[in-house]
């Protein structure tokens, strides 16, 4: 749960200042993914220095630690990238040193930050103290850091940051989000990319952008055969010929000349939003390439059914919906909200006069579904209870076998599916690592996939064929709830829309129809009691030894 944030302005003036408060600022935001220390890489004094503060503990600490710095905080940028990073310690204990960024070498020749795990570090460490390098941390991200400049260093002649960042990836396993940066040979440039952990990119511009996407530029035959080719701990000089650079029609002004424009990157919107609604989405394996004030698009080869654009798109999200307001905390905010959350979830979708239910992400794939063998349900954590909680609504109204299934326990036993059967993925983020694989291992084996998600643009969203986004807004808090009770009533009208066809179930239908109606009424009631609740748990619940909830039929799974 990592948090990562980037930040680079092209012909706008920006202070120092500015600069650290932006990175500082936006891992603030970040904060709620848990962590123990933070770090930030911004340009030193100097042509080619980097300067990277790094502390153990909450991003107040390393906010003070900034402002110790002997630096110059006046002085002005005109172009400049910089990132920062939480880190919640995989490899390596938490402390100052293990924190990101981390660096090449003591001239921080490359700088890099990391969300995800290097399954394959050590034998890349191995590879590289042979070669007479030395690691000063215990993680994995430093290897990567090393690498770059290894492989750098082993070129006859210079090659373009995404050229470089390309080799390193192919010899990296595992799942990554990744920004790098190197002030001393790629200056006022940076390099993200992403594997199994989310990325996006945030635009902000004076002015309209000409179109609203990027063009993804894909290497050539050649290039993608060099650079696939898995020779056993290489290392060796990329072959050539390199990619050209192109203009990106998005970023230029009316008269084909570069405008000033500023890039946000962040692993969740939250850090984004309070700068730009503008956002785009980075794919797996995208590596996205910002200098000279455009966003270049890259990929090693082109797959059947890959896209040759990147929307830039819209968040639907407001600033006051990731502040914490008057509650005491994130979590007692969301579950005061779920009186609107619900009814955001099934605004436009239920009519409550008719007794209808349309859920326009699933129209055209119904008729697949009601023929369906099984539903099997498929998600982690509380999501995973969510699908234990409706399985008995589906399975009454549909007559459709349903079952729910752990991620990881699904992966684990390589659980039998068929082409006939429709499998439903659950996921508030819409990044969940196991949901995410058991949905691949799925759409290999030629099943319907679902997506019941709340984020937009997410892997589960995107990979998925149809889905229903469960419009409950940002969950900022650890333990679900709000986000839980808008899976539940998404999946209820799910359900109720997959046995429209079933004349016997109609009276059943309006039931349940009516009990959505009067849900948000029913919670505004249970709120209403908070404080007689509070008196219970303090005054009686918390002396006993142990606390039973029990139920049955469709009370049995509802506590997440």
């Amino acid at each position: 749960m990592c948090g990562i944030f980037g930040y680079c302005n092209f012909l706008i003036e920006r202070d120092r200042r500015f600069v650290l408060d932006t990175l500082v600022n936006g891992l603030s935001r970040l904060e709620y993914r848990g962590y123990d220390s933070a770090g930030l890489a911004a340009d030193g004094d100097a042509e080619g220095e980097t300067l990277i503060v790094k502390q153990k503990g909450k991003v107040a600490a390393l906010k003070k630690l900034v402002e110790e710095q002997e630096i110059d905080f006046s002085k002005v940028f005109v172009s400049h990238c910089g990132m920062a990073h939480t880190r919640w310690a995989t490899h390596g204990q938490p402390s100052q040193l293990n924190s990101h960024p981390h660096r090449s070498d003591p001239n921080s020749e490359f700088t890099i930050v990391h969300n995800g795990i290097i399954t394959n570090y050590k034998e890349i460490r191995t590879l590289l103290e042979k070669k007479g390098t030395t690691f000063e941390t215990d993680t994995d991200t430093e290897i990567v850091a090393k690498l770059t400049k290894y492989i750098f260093d082993s070129q006859k002649e210079k090659v373009s940051f995404t050229v470089l960042v390309k080799q390193v990836l192919k010899e990296l396993e595992g799942s990554f989000a990744f920004i790098f940066k190197s002030n001393k040979h790629y200056p006022n440039e940076v390099v993200a990319t992403r594997r199994g952990s989310p990325l996006i990119v945030g635009v902000k511009t004076a002015k309209k952008l000409k179109v609203d996407f990027v063009d993804v530029e894909f290497g050539n035959p050649s290039e993608a055969h060099a650079l696939s080719a898995k020779e056993s701990n290489s290392y060796l000089t990329p072959t050539h010929p390199q990619l050209q650079r192109s203009q990106s029609r998005a970023f230029l002004s009316e008269d084909g000349t570069p405008q000033p424009i500023e890039f946000f990157l962040a692993s969740d919107a939250s850090a984004i939003i309070e700068h730009t609604k503008r956002v785009l989405f980075l794919e797996d394996d995208d590596i996205a390439h910002i200098a000279e004030g455009e966003l270049q698009i890259h990929r090693l080869r082109r797959e059947d059914g890959d896209s040759s654009t990147r929307s830039i798109q819209t968040l639907e999200m407001e600033l006051a919906e990731i502040m914490k307001g008057s509650f005491d905390h994130f979590m007692q905010k969301e579950i005061y909200e779920q009186p609107e959350s619900v009814v955001n979830t099934m605004r436009g979708r239920v009519n409550f006069e008719t007794h209808k239910v349309t859920l326009g992400g699933l129209r055209g794939y119904l008729p697949i579904m009601r023929r369906a063998r099984r539903i099997v349900f498929i998600a982690c954590g509380t999501s995973y209870h969510s699908c234990m909680a409706t399985r008995s609504i589906f399975e009454e109204l549909t007559e459709i076998p349903a079952q729910s299934e752990l991620a990881s326990d699904f992966l684990d036993r390589r659980t039998p599916i068929f082409r006939d059967d429709v499998c439903v993925f659950v996921s508030q983020s819409g990044e969940t690592a196991d949901t995410i694989l058991a949905m691949r291992y799925c759409l290999e084996r030629g099943a319907l996939c679902v997506g019941i998600t709340n984020t937009v643009g997410s892997s589960i969203s995107r990979e998925t064929h149809c889905g229903v986004h469960i419009n409950a807004g940002p969950e900022i808090g650890v333990a679900s709830t709000k986000a839980y009770t808008s899976q539940y009533i998404a999946l209820v009208m799910m359900a109720i829309q997959l046995s429209e066809d079933r004349i016997s179930m109609t009276e059943r239908r309006q039931e349940v129809i009516d009990g959505l109606y009067r849900l948000p009424g029913h919670i505004k009631e249970v709120l209403a009691q908070d404080a007689n609740l509070q008196t219970l748990a303090r005054d009686t619940l918390s002396k006993e030894r142990s606390l039973l909830i029990m139920g049955r039929g469709y009370q049995n799974r509802y506590v997440p």
